[in-house]
C-alpha cells in the first residue's frame, strides 16, 4: 500500500495521459502533487501487457506522430518508435490490394490505381481531400460545416464501394464508429494526421508512452488506490484514507468520472481486440490491414511484429484483429472465421493469446460536435480526459494540460 500524504496542493485522481499530462504541468509549477491511481500502473486505457513474450496493446491502438501534443509532451525519439508504412491493405474475396499514399509513396501508385476500392473519381477526390485537411489551420477544421462523416463523404461526391471498401473499415476502425456517423470535423483532424505524420508503436508497446510521463513524477503516483468519493475537496480513498488537496482534478475515463462527480452522461464506444501468435506471417506487409467488404466484425488488423519485432519472440508474429463495437459472443471464433476468409486454413494454427472488451473505448461524438468542454466545476473541482476535448491520445494530453493550466492559475 503507498504511503499517501494528508495534505497537498493537488489530488489528481487517475493516471491516464490527462491525469499525467495534469499532473506534470502542475509538478513543474512547484506544486505538490498526488496522482491517485486504481489500477496497478499508469496508463488508463493506454497499456501493453506481456504474454507469452508477446507484447498486447490493450486493444488495437496506433500513435499519430502528427498530433502536435505528442511533440510538446512526449519526447518521441526515447519512446524508439516503429512505423507503419503509409496506406492500407484491403482484403478482398482472398485477394489483397495495396492502397498507399502517392505524396508519400510514390512507387504505389500503380498499385493503388488498379486496386478496386472505387473508381478513378474516388481516388482524385482523396487527393482533393488529403489537400483540403492538409491546408491552413487544423483549428479551422473542427470549426467547419459538421455532418456525419458517411453524409459528408456522399456530399462530396465519394462512391458508395469507395466509402465501404475504404473509409468504413479504416476511420471506422480508428474512431470506433462502423456507421461513420462520428463528426466529420474529427474525420478531418484523424484525415490530416495520417497525411501529415506517421502512425507508429513504440518499441516496447503503447504503455511506454504514459510510462515515460510517469518517469518525470518521481514518487507522485500512487498505484492500486482507487478512489471512493469526493467530500468537498478531501479525497476519500476505498480504505478510508483521505488526503486534502487545495484542488481535486478528476482525471479518469468517463463513467468512472460520473461516479464522483456531476457530469452529463455520453454514449461509450466499445472495442474487441483477438491476438494470435503465428509462426509465420501471412504477409510481410506493415500497412494496416482492412476488411474490402466494410461489413467487419473485424474491420481491421494488423501484423504486428512485421511493424515492430518486438512486438513477439524471435521466430514469431503477433496478428491482431480489431472487432469495434463489438465486445459480445465468440470473439476469437469470429474474428478466425473472417481472417481465414483472408489467409485461409494457416489461421487455424494460430495460438489464440489474448482477446480483450473494452466496453468504454472512448464516447461518441456525433454531430454537432465541439471540443474544449468545461473542465472547472467550482469550488475547486476540475475534471480532464478526452471525454472533455477530442477522442483521442491528442485530446486526452491537451485537456489535461489545459486542465494543469487552469489549476496552477486558480491556485497561483
Amino acid at each position: 500500500m503507498s504511503q499517501l500524504p494528508a495534505r497537498v496542493d493537488v489530488a489528481i485522481v487517475g493516471a491516464g495521459l490527462a491525469g499525467l499530462a495534469a499532473a506534470r504541468h502542475l509538478h513543474a509549477k512547484s506544486f505538490n502533487v498526488a496522482v491517485l491511481e486504481a489500477q496497478d500502473d499508469v496508463g488508463g486505457r493506454v497499456r501493453t501487457d506481456i504474454v507469452d513474450g508477446f507484447r498486447l496493446d490493450r486493444g488495437f491502438q496506433i500513435l499519430l506522430t502528427a498530433y502536435p501534443e505528442l511533440k510538446r509532451q512526449v519526447d518521441l525519439d526515447a519512446l524508439d518508435l516503429h512505423n507503419f508504412d503509409p496506406g492500407a491493405l484491403v482484403m478482398m474475396r482472398g485477394r489483397s490490394y495495396a492502397v498507399t499514399d502517392p505524396f508519400r509513396a510514390p512507387r504505389g501508385v500503380l498499385s493503388t490505381v488498379r486496386a478496386p476500392i472505387g473508381n478513378i473519381a474516388d481516388k482524385a477526390r482523396i487527393a482533393l481531400l488529403r489537400a483540403r485537411t492538409l491546408r491552413g489551420d487544423p483549428r479551422e477544421l473542427l470549426r467547419g460545416q459538421d455532418l456525419p462523416t458517411v453524409v459528408a463523404l456522399r456530399r462530396a461526391g465519394f462512391s458508395e464501394k469507395v466509402i465501404n471498401r475504404f473509409f468504413r473499415p479504416l476511420f471506422g476502425g480508428i474512431q470506433l464508429d462502423p456507421s461513420l456517423t462520428t463528426s466529420r470535423r474529427m474525420f478531418d483532424i484523424i484525415f490530416r494526421s495520417l497525411g501529415e505524420g506517421d502512425a507508429a508503436v513504440p518499441r516496447l508497446g503503447m504503455a511506454a508512452l504514459p510510462r515515460q510521463m510517469a518517469d518525470r513524477l518521481p514518487g507522485l503516483v500512487h498505484p492500486n488506490t482507487k478512489v471512493a468519493s469526493i467530500d468537498g475537496r478531501t479525497v476519500v480513498t476505498i480504505d478510508g484514507r483521505r488526503i486534502e488537496a487545495r484542488a481535486v482534478v478528476i482525471a479518469t475515463e468517463l463513467p468512472a468520472a460520473r461516479n464522483l462527480v456531476a457530469l452529463p452522461d455520453r454514449v461509450s464506444r466499445s472495442a474487441g481486440a483477438v491476438y494470435f501468435a503465428a509462426d509465420s506471417a501471412p504477409t510481410d506487409s506493415r500497412l494496416v490491414i482492412l476488411d474490402g467488404t466494410g461489413k467487419g466484425p473485424v474491420l481491421n488488423a494488423a501484423v504486428m511484429s512485421n511493424v515492430a519485432a518486438s512486438y513477439a519472440p524471435p521466430g514469431k508474429h503477433l496478428v491482431v484483429a480489431a472487432l469495434p463495437q463489438v465486445i459480445d459472443g465468440d470473439l476469437e471464433s469470429m474474428a478466425r472465421d473472417q481472417l481465414r476468409t483472408w489467409w485461409g486454413p494457416q489461421v487455424d494454427s494460430w495460438r489464440h493469446l489474448r482477446t480483450y472488451r473494452i466496453a468504454h473505448a472512448g464516447v461518441e461524438q456525433r454531430p454537432p460536435f465541439s471540443p474544449k468542454r468545461n473542465i472547472a466545476l467550482g469550488n475547486g473541482i476540475f475534471v480532464c480526459g478526452d471525454h472533455r476535448d477530442t477522442g483521442s491520445l491528442q485530446g486526452a494530453l491537451f485537456s489535461g494540460r489545459r486542465c494543469g493550466e487552469l489549476v496552477a492559475g486558480a491556485l497561483a
